[in-house]
């Protein structure tokens, strides 16, 4: 099973370093990618339940690629719209690079109509603007944009994941992505959305999802099952948030040992 982690950035009073801490036992337990949520102005509080990304995600992976060798680094989700495509571009392509190639470009169109307003970014036109975001993306790392000289070229086709599950985010993914990673869905649930991306025309994208455990035995027995689950709807991943960053390597080891 290729099981995955979303790490605890929610909490500005944690150390920043021990993100990398905790990708470093992910990756000698055995979980195969690491990824960090992003929000750059939230109107509300970092871990009140809705909002993470307390460090800039590309920035943090960076640094934890320097302290790791073979998981998996990736965001879920840059909100992509809130961005310049140039710097994103820029920075997915710097950091694939030092990390030898492992990251996975995860992007979402958001979803927090204050915090647009707050950065000064359209609400009304994220979507549209992901879209023409993305074809930029892959112009750029293939070398076919024209108006300037793009460095460094990826050594690799980036994987790039779209993340979300109504209509337009499955279509989104089934058209400009390589993965597509679900998060609030019921195992059930997650097999009609992966029946409609394949409808639309993504019989080759990868199909994962996000759950959570923040502790509790009977708890720990239904994520368990849950994730089996999954499996069995057709999720060729699922990546677990573990809640909380106090005991967050505990809960990480007492899941896969759970699984196992």
């Amino acid at each position: 099973m290729d099981l995955q982690v979303v790490l605890p950035d929610e909490s500005a009073e944690m150390d920043p370093h021990h993100l990398a801490e905790l990708a470093v036992a992910a990756e000698r337990i055995g979980y195969r990618a690491a990824w960090l949520p992003d929000h750059l102005l939230p109107p509300g509080q970092y871990g009140d339940g809705r909002y993470g990304g307390v460090y800039e995600p590309l920035v943090s992976l960076s640094y934890i690629a320097a302290h790791t060798s073979t998981i998996g680094l990736g965001t879920s989700v840059l909100v992509l719209p809130m961005r310049s495509p140039f710097v994103v571009a820029k920075q997915a392509a710097t950091l694939d690079r030092l990390s030898r190639e492992r990251l996975t470009l995860g992007v979402g169109i958001g979803w927090d109509r204050t915090e647009f307003e707050a950065v000064g970014s359209d609400f009304r036109t994220r979507g549209a603007r992901t879209d023409e975001a993305i074809s930029l993306l892959r112009k750029l790392f293939d070398g076919s944009h024209e108006g300037g000289v793009f460095e460094p070229k990826p050594r690799r086709r980036i994987p790039i994941m779209v993340g979300g599950t109504s209509e337009p985010a499955l279509r989104r993914a089934a058209t400009l992505a390589d993965e597509w990673q679900a998060v609030g869905l019921s195992p059930a649930e997650f097999a009609q959305r992966l029946e409609r991306l394949r409808e639309l025309g993504g019989h080759g994208v990868r199909a994962t999802t996000r759950i959570a455990w923040e502790g509790g035995a009977a708890e720990l027995a239904m994520a368990v099952e849950q994730t089996h689950a999954f499996t069995e709807a057709g999720a060729e991943a699922v990546a677990l948030w573990f809640g909380a960053h106090e005991g967050f390597a505990e809960r990480m080891v007492e899941f896969a040992e759970a699984l196992r």
